[in-house]
């Protein structure tokens, strides 16, 4: 059964070459959903003219704004102006909605004492356990990042394909468990030589390739520097906008 990824946005936290931050949209059968929602993923969706209101869930795999900061803009949209009408599952780290609704009354003070007319759900996914999300097998592994952020990465299973992604977050053995026969990889490399402590680079990924086990990867949430070298590895490199079939 097909499933199709749409890196809608694939940039790093800083907007590296124009890029939009992390939101990858997956289509499997009957369910829609991103892993991650960072900053700019409402204008991203907009941009590529998809209605966030066709989205079912959002996986998180940690809290930092360029992975999670878009929510409070969706949600806000989503009982302002989009008029939703249908559940939205939100999904990620402990203390999920607390952290959210911070986040929410930082950028839009006044928002916490608005009521959406559609229910919202939030799924706390334990670290190392297989939590059901509408019908997804979603996994989270622990990841070597900034632990204030409780990062993960996270394995779904949908439609009978697996999707990896690592998140942010240095190589882990626990990262080989997530990736083991996946349909898809999706790996961070910040950056091509350069080491950055709590992130992916190149290297790394060179080093550990073969111990991935993925069946694809795809390279993703790239700074400048990688960036200038994207077309010069052998690798698939994302960009915003890009699709693609399991």
């Amino acid at each position: 059964m097909s499933v199709k990824v749409n890196f809608v946005g694939s940039g790093d936290a800083f907007g590296s070459g124009g890029r939009f931050n992390t939101c990858i949209m997956v289509d499997g059968p009957g369910v829609r959903f991103t892993i991650d929602f960072g900053a700019s993923s409402l204008v991203a969706l907009n941009a590529q003219r998809i209605s966030h209101n066709s989205i079912d869930a959002i996986l998180l795999t940690h809290i930092h704004g360029d992975h999670s900061a878009g929510i409070p803009f969706l949600l806000l949209d989503a009982m302002l102006g989009a008029k939703r009408d249908r559940p939205l599952t939100i999904a990620g780290p402990k203390n999920l909605k607390a952290r959210l609704d911070e986040a929410a009354a930082v950028l839009f003070p006044g928002m916490e004492t608005m009521e959406a007319k559609f229910p919202v759900s939030y799924v706390e996914l334990p670290v190392g356990e297989t939590t059901d999300v509408l019908g997804l097998s979603v996994s989270p592994f622990a990841a070597k990042h900034t632990w204030q952020t409780d990062p993960t990465v996270l394995r779904v299973g949908v439609g009978g394909k697996v999707v990896t992604y690592s998140g942010d977050g240095d190589w882990t053995p626990e990262m080989m468990t997530a990736t083991k026969d996946a349909d898809l990889f999706i790996a961070e490399c910040y950056f091509h030589t350069k080491p950055v402590k709590w992130h992916l680079n190149y290297p790394t990924i060179q080093e550990h390739k073969e111990g991935f086990g993925a069946k694809r990867m795809i390279l993703t949430h790239m700074g400048l520097e990688m960036l200038a070298m994207a077309d010069k590895v052998p690798e698939e490199c994302a960009h915003d906008g890009l699709v693609i079939e399991l």
